[in-house]
């Protein structure tokens, strides 16, 4: 990147504007001369510099000062390699008043202001505490989950129209379907609730999931708007649900907006033709790769419709790590999920994190690190022993390695060595290898994995399975809609257009409403009713939040575990297999020796677990003691 051209904020002021006394009439109001000025808006009391993106033609030309409050004040001004940008470092005093200030911009005798809005922080804003154990997490996709408002589902200034009949195409789920929502969730025993992007994404094909972002700091209209998303969050708070937003670094898309015009010519990974990724995130840890691989890895478009952000490059890094906290800060969220997160360059975006950790120290981010190796999958959790050093400041990474175990193990009937249950033990076996076993979360599918009803083959004792261990076992589990009653994929031929379905009832007129009591009946009750008993079970239950494991090894596709502390016990069974098995108890004498008072956690009856206690085929027991 060549060197920029900087010039501080020692300009002499525009002769209509006097700091002391500026009178906001004396100015004339900007007409077309600004396109964008991004943050949208900023708040007193923040840690986080302020450098603001202004967009226009040839506004590289103007001087630039704020008017309209003492404590304010312009820095230093950037320019781009297009001149249709300026970036401008504003400080923000700590005893800055809130209030509507005014960018006033000059070149020759042309002279016009842009408001802009300093508003006071909310009380308690930086100590908001994030997801932790203590918490599940429900994962939607709201193009799938519920259409509040069919009045948006296609708007004149989008590309993609909806049409509910094609797999990859939206479908109409929008914030008030989430809203209406919001009352099952709860009911279900979810505490967080974690939506695929609700970004724009204006390509014209698949924009339904969000992930090809076409403007940062605007909700898609198909979805709602900025404040809806700010009721929705607010809505989920009065419910006792925690809101984390999915975000995306690594790439936009081709239709963001920025694409017609960069700012700077390396803003995006720039190649003489397409190049992908090489996907190899082994590169960023391994002692003797390449560079030429590492380069690739990082530096490689996602696919062809999503260009690669540099995030070397200091200004696109500044600009998302102010976005990130502008987010946070103005529609109150608890926490970021981000996507592809070992595609990103690995030490800015360790300062993106430790950024926003800065701000906001008891907020959770879990990054998507999708590998099936474990020691990988530990080096991209903040605070872990690296090697090379590497601290990745990133709090919470997704089990993908325990999600394959539970997976491969639920499909199995005839195992083989190795396989079924002990696939799940020999995984956690890895735990030692993991820096923090708390900030790890936990599931068996997602929006971008089979459906486990898919994998378990419809079998809903497998699918009381998959339940009862994300219940019960170490990290913070994450459900996905539809699987705490075992939906399945629409058709599995189209991969992601299949299992992306949409949620019974969340449609006028859908002939099965599975959002309310009275629409859900027969297998579909039995396993919202045990998903629900679970999960609100698990709330307060201190120790599966935070309590050690101890588990036992078997070959008969059976799966033995207690958590525990100093004063309670639950112990786990699973019997994975299709013939009724006995609990070998005297086996785990080192720690049922001291267990009493038990009790059925899914009956709430007294419990008696001993040597002669049979399981049924394809079931668990979950029994909780005292010590």
């Amino acid at each position: 990147m060549k060197k920029l051209m900087v010039l501080f904020a020692a300009l002499s002021l525009c002769s209509c504007a006097q700091s002391a006394s500026f009178d906001p009439n004396s100015v004339a109001d900007f007409t077309t001369q600004i396109s964008r000025v991004e943050p949208l808006s900023w708040w007193t009391g923040m840690k986080t510099p302020l450098q603001l993106l202004i967009g226009g033609e040839n506004i590289s030309q103007y001087s630039l000062t704020i008017e309209g409050g003492d404590g304010v004040e312009i820095t230093a001004l950037h320019k781009a390699d297009s001149p249709n940008y300026l970036f401008a470092d504003v400080a923000v005093d700590a005893n800055a008043k809130a209030g509507t200030y005014y960018l006033v911009f000059k070149n020759g005798d042309q002279c016009f202001k842009y408001p802009y809005t300093i508003a006071e922080r909310r009380e308690g804003s930086a100590c908001r505490q994030g997801f932790t154990t203590a918490d599940a997490i429900y994962l939607l996709m709201p193009d799938r989950f519920g259409n509040g408002n069919p009045e948006n589902d296609s708007t004149e200034c989008t590309s993609e129209k909806a049409n509910r009949k094609e797999f990859f195409g939206r479908h109409g789920g929008d914030l008030q379907g989430m809203i209406n929502g919001l009352d099952y969730i709860a009911s279900l025993g979810a505490t967080t609730i974690w939506p695929t992007p609700l970004l724009l994404d204006n390509e014209p094909r698949e924009s339904y999931h969000g992930y090809a972002c076409g403007d940062y700091y605007h909700i898609d209209p198909r979805f709602g708007d900025n404040e809806l998303y700010k009721e929705f969050v607010a809505q989920a708070h009065q419910r006792d649900l925690k809101v984390i937003m999915d975000v995306v670094t690594n790439h936009c898309g081709v239709a963001h907006w920025w694409m017609k015009d960069m700012p700077f010519k390396d803003w995006v990974h720039v190649f003489p033709e397409y190049t992908g990724t090489n996907v190899c995130f082994s590169t960023n840890m391994d002692p003797n790769a390449s560079a030429y691989d590492l380069n690739l890895q990082e530096s490689g478009w996602f696919v062809p419709s999503m260009p690669d952000m540099n995030l070397n490059n200091e200004y696109v890094l500044n600009y998302f790590k102010q976005w990130a906290v502008w987010w946070i800060e103005y529609a109150d969220l608890d926490g970021f999920r981000v996507d592809t997160y070992p595609y990103n360059e690995k030490e800015p975006m360790s300062q993106w994190c430790k950024s926003v950790m800065s701000e906001y120290p008891n907020i959770n981010i879990v990054g998507e690190c999708w590998t099936s190796s474990i020691p990988q999958l530990a080096y991209w959790q903040g605070g872990n022993a690296n090697k090379d050093g590497f601290d990745s400041n990133l709090r919470s990474i997704m089990d993908f390695p325990l999600q394959e175990a539970i997976c491969h193990a639920l499909s199995c009937d005839n195992p083989g060595w190795g396989q079924g249950m002990t696939r799940v033990y020999d995984c956690l076996s890895h735990d030692f290898v993991y820096h923090d076993l708390d900030n790890m979360m936990i599931f068996t599918n997602n929006h971008d994995t089979t459906r486990i009803g898919d994998v378990i083959n419809r079998n809903p004792g497998r699918a009381k399975i998959a339940l009862a261990m994300l219940a019960t076992m170490r990290g913070i589990p994450q459900i996905f809609y539809g699987e705490e009653m075992m939906l399945c994929s629409a058709d599995l031929r189209q991969g992601h257009g299949g299992l992306r379905i949409d949620f019974p009832g969340g449609w006028a007129g859908d002939k099965t409403n599975l959002l309310t009591a009275e629409g859900r009946k027969g297998q579909n009750k039995e396993l919202f009713d045990y998903t629900a008993r679970l999960f609100n079970w698990r709330k307060s239950k201190e120790v599966i939040h935070t309590g050690h494991t101890m588990h036992f090894m078997t070959r008969d596709n059976t799966y033995a575990y207690f958590r525990y502390n100093d004063t309670d016990a639950v112990f786990v069974y699973i019997n994975n297999s299709g013939d009724t098995k006995t609990i070998p108890w005297s086996n785990y004498a080192e720690i049922s020796s001291s267990l009493k008072d038990g009790r059925c956690v899914l009956t709430g009856e007294a419990a008696v677990v001993d040597d002669t206690t049979k399981v049924a085929p394809y079931s668990a027991i979950i029994v909780e003691y005292k010590r």
